[in-house]
């Protein structure tokens, strides 16, 4: 996938015309924000569309359809999850409603992510605190999670560890990995079992997506 415009973007992820001016204000909150707060790598701003909405969006198709209760967790600006968010916006199972729950312990961070649900109607909580307290508290609506997702935050080891608390029998993990994905894998395997899948990243050649159907520590 070549870099993108938002036409190309909404063509290529089937995204409505609303979805569209919310993930529109979501940019234009992006650039604002960054002029004080370091939330992506300003080379990539220009490249919205591309390195941000799309490698979010890709993890869609991946995920159950069933999939109501999402948790990502080291949100950072708010990718994937917050992009995720605006597009389950439309989505319900049996009537429920899709809900992303957002993990981030910098309080800046988390000014704008919730800056950016204020003004979008975002379907997602921020939880300002670590994912170790988040695991501790084990909050209600967090006792059954569908999907797991996370991006550049710890290598696979680590993230086991963050994740393992909220795993059961139907949970899922959707991990953004780059070239080292293979050797992360290999090192993780020699404390965690692992049941992976690891799919192309439809941005990045050397990326994968890596889908955790099983862990339990070793």
């Amino acid at each position: 996938m070549m870099d993108m415009d938002a036409q190309s973007f909404a063509e290529q992820f089937d995204v409505s015309r609303e979805t569209m001016v919310h993930l529109t204000t979501y940019q234009a909150l992006l650039g604002k924000w960054q002029k004080s707060v370091n939330l992506v790598g300003p080379s990539t701003l220009a490249q919205y569309w591309h390195r941000h909405a799309a490698d979010s969006a890709q993890i869609i198709e991946l995920a159950p359809k069933s999939a109501l209760v999402w948790l990502d967790i080291g949100s950072g600006a708010g990718f994937p999850g917050l992009i995720l968010a605006l597009l389950l916006a439309e989505r319900s199972v049996e009537g429920a409603p899709c809900h992303v729950h957002l993990v981030e312990s910098d309080r800046k961070k988390v000014s704008f992510l919730r800056a950016v649900i204020r003004d979008t109607g975002a379907p997602a909580t921020v939880h300002h605190m670590r994912i170790e307290a988040l695991s501790e508290a084990r909050p209600e609506p967090l006792r059954q999670v569908d999907v797991i997702t996370a991006r550049a935050l710890a290598p696979m080891q680590g993230l086991a560890g963050f994740m393992a608390p909220f795993f059961n029998s139907s949970t899922i993990a959707l991990l953004h990995k780059g070239r080292d994905w293979q050797e992360e894998l290999t090192q993780a395997a020699q404390y965690w079992k692992l049941d992976t899948i690891a799919h192309p990243s439809r941005t990045d050649a050397q990326a994968r997506l890596i889908e955790i159907r099983a862990l339990s520590a070793r």
